[in-house]
């Protein structure tokens, strides 16, 4: 597949990085609503409200002019360098933003349709979100697919002039509160799997979609299931080349990887983007939980994987963007985000002790809520076993791992059918 890692580079400056930070500073105190960064708005992803308030500040920041700073003019953005967004973010800190919007729809989802879309399709499904008017998910789980997204089998059928699909997809997040979705199918039956998946750009409403949502075994659901049911699309919904969905989906993921890693040039806002994802304040779970040696130094040990983190996402980006590391090395810090993570929640059960499963008043007990989902930044943008796959092959240049069903059409694959 070609690079595609310099598509939709921003243009040229008008400003200096000063310039811009000092003009953000003077609108944000103007416009926008405080909060104390210690203690942010808890956004609930499974609530309905926290997206409504994300539109509207996403709305405010496209009319100040602060809105998509990495995106092209062309497309709604402001066309600028990464360092522009880190000063605004900067800025931001103590103020109100729309960080759901973040993942997915700009750093995935917009991310993807830059560099594969087609030019309406970016003008439209772009802008719009920029706007506020809009916000992207992705339609790529499937009940019986696990961990082989090449291996779908909700199909687009073609009839006609239309795509008619039919099938199921799963663990779509933040499904409920989107407009459009993409969505990968199966077009080809008849080739190896890898070979026949088109992606369609979705809208969420459309009729032929039937929408759930998924109740975690930490009360939340923001997670949903979709079933399709003869649920029609025309060209205009395909992303890329029919039978080509494989090289956008590929794309995709490096966008995932590199945004569940925190590497991506099109997340705005510093913070975290739901409750689940606040980071641990260490200091007042210890002035709850007891202040000895042995516990600061198992906090500190969690800081100093979080402050190496932060670098190694630094590093990585700019090894990507200057073409000494390849594309494929966002996995790093996709696998780096997830052991971090899952050190975390472990030390702040283990800081919390009993008191981190038994619902009193001395709030320990979310961070043994927090622990029953610390898997789920092992599972974004497939599994950590995936992920050590493609730094194994891509970046270090291991042989390719054995598949028994590649070159096979897909037709013939066996797998289970119920």
């Amino acid at each position: 597949m070609t690079d595609t890692s310099s598509i939709g580079a921003p243009t040229a400056a008008t400003e200096t990085v000063d310039e811009f930070a000092q003009r953000a500073r003077t609108w944000l105190a103007a416009n926008m609503p405080t909060i104390d960064p210690r203690n942010p708005p808890e956004n609930d992803r499974g609530a309905e409200a926290p997206w409504q308030r994300a539109r509207e500040l996403q709305r405010k920041l496209y009319e100040g002019g602060f809105a998509g700073i990495c995106f092209p003019r062309e497309y709604g953005g402001l066309g600028l360098p990464i360092e522009y967004q880190r000063a605004f973010d900067n800025e931001a800190r103590n103020y109100e933003m729309p960080i759901i919007l973040n993942t997915p729809t700009f750093t995935i989802c917009a991310a993807t349709l830059l560099d594969t879309g087609s030019e309406e399709q970016k003008r439209q499904r772009i802008s719009a979100a920029i706007r506020g008017d809009e916000i992207l998910v992705q339609l790529l789980s499937e009940p019986s697919g696990g961990s082989d997204l090449a291996g779908v089998i909700t199909r687009a059928d073609r009839v006609g002039d239309k795509w008619i699909i039919n099938g199921a997809k799963t663990w779509s997040t933040s499904a409920f509160a989107a407009d459009y979705g993409l969505m990968l199918a199966r077009t080809d039956w008849e080739v190896p799997k890898h070979e026949g998946l088109t992606m369609f750009l979705v809208p969420i409403k459309s009729p032929g979609i039937t929408m759930r949502r998924i109740k975690q075994v930490d009360g939340s659901d923001e997670f949903c299931e979709e079933f399709f049911d003869n649920l029609e699309l025309g060209d205009d919904a395909v992303v890329g080349e029919v039978n080509g969905g494989w090289a956008v989906a590929s794309r995709q993921m490096y966008h995932e990887r590199r945004a569940v890693g925190g590497g991506s040039e099109f997340s705005s806002g510093i913070g975290a983007e739901g409750t689940s994802d606040l980071p641990v304040d260490y200091s007042a779970l210890l002035a709850v939980a007891g202040d000895t040696e042995r516990h600061r130094e198992m906090a500190g040990r969690a800081l100093v994987r979080r402050a190496v983190q932060e670098q190694l996402i630094d590093h990585v980006y700019h090894g990507v963007l200057d073409g000494s590391l390849p594309p494929a090395a966002g996995s790093i810090i996709r696998v780096s985000h997830a052991v971090t993570i899952q050190f975390e929640m472990d030390t702040a059960l283990a800081l919390a002790e009993s008191a981190g499963v038994v619902d009193e008043d001395d709030g320990l007990f979310k961070y043994g809520e927090r622990f029953l989902a610390r898997q789920q930044a092992s599972l974004g943008g497939g599994t950590n076993e995936i992920a050590r796959n493609v730094i194994g092959e891509r970046v270090l240049g291991f042989p390719r791992e054995y598949a028994a069903d590649r070159g096979v059409p897909f037709n013939q694959v066996k797998r289970n059918k119920s």
